[in-house]
């Protein structure tokens, strides 16, 4: 099986290395940071985000916005034909997860999307993408990324949310993880006034059209595929497109109206060659959005 998000930090956490890291200690996976390991909570240090975002910025260029429609609004579905990944233009709401320093995953090594909240400043990604064995420090979206351009800049997060049941035992069915994230020089400005954002889609009834969407870890340029999306158990979501690779974890499954009903891991770290997994937003997906999205 093919994990989706950064191979050598799926392995840490396997052979039990990540779990010894903590805060100001660099080692294979750079800085990781304990957190409220029992609520899975972690309120990011400040000063570290700005390190992360000032490393992407030096591998990264201002761009003009996306010409983009609202990503709430959706697009005409159809099956991909072939049900293989292929390169997909970039979206507003759908960027590259960076994790810049010495943790050996290269420049960018999961996917996130923007979702709907109060604050106007939420994305989604898999658990697997932030924790394993310690929440990571060293993360930075940015959204619409696409050859090195950052249309509408570079975010860091203020605070990472995942369930409980995901740090006890990186459980499959609670591999999703909500961020909080704020604008590097734009102070005020909201996330989701800038990029748009997708409602999520809790208890998606199954099968429904869907798409994925995530970033290759060694292209600059999204890839998408589109097929209905089916039950796989209580909780798991599957949707079959071949050649979905490493760094997409993390990336959006859309239904037809464009809400977010899932992210790509769960089950076998996200899928194999032929199937992309997500676990299935149901009571939990619930739960943990709603005590990220709490003041």
């Amino acid at each position: 099986m093919r994990h989706k998000g950064a191979v050598l930090w799926a392995l840490g956490g396997a052979c039990g290395l990540a779990a010894t890291l903590v805060v100001g200690r660099t080692d294979l996976f750079g800085r990781v940071a304990t957190g409220d390991a029992k609520r899975g909570s972690y309120v990011q240090d400040a000063a570290l985000a700005d390190e992360a975002a000032a490393g992407v910025e030096r591998i990264t260029r201002a761009a003009e916005p996306l010409a983009t429609p609202s990503p709430a609004a959706g697009t005409d579905w159809r099956p991909s034909e072939p049900l293989e990944a292929r390169p997909a233009p970039a979206e507003a709401a759908t960027g590259a997860l960076f994790s810049p320093g010495l943790d050996w995953d290269g420049d960018h090594h999961c996917s996130g999307s923007v979702v709907h909240s109060p604050g106007g400043d939420l994305i989604a990604t898999a658990a697997h993408c932030v924790y394993q064995g310690g929440f990571r420090t060293n993360l930075a979206f940015v959204p619409g990324y696409r050859d090195g351009a950052a249309p509408y800049g570079v975010w860091v997060p203020t605070r990472v949310e995942v369930d409980p049941r995901w740090v006890e035992a990186s459980d499959p069915d609670h591999d999703v993880a909500f961020i909080r994230v704020r604008g590097v020089g734009q102070p005020g400005r909201r996330l989701e006034e800038v990029t748009g954002a997708h409602p999520l889609g809790l208890r998606p009834e199954l099968p429904t059209p869907a798409r994925l969407v995530g970033y290759p870890n060694d292209t600059e340029e999204p890839l998408g595929c589109a097929n209905t999306a089916e039950p796989d158990g209580p909780t798991q979501l599957r949707l079959d497109c071949a050649d979905v690779p490493n760094g997409t974890s993390g990336g959006p499954v859309l239904s037809a109206a464009g809400a977010l009903i899932g992210v790509i891991g769960g089950r076998d770290g996200g899928g194999d060659e032929l199937t992309s997994y997500s676990s299935y937003f149901g009571a939990g997906t619930e739960a943990l959005y709603e005590r990220a999205t709490r003041d």
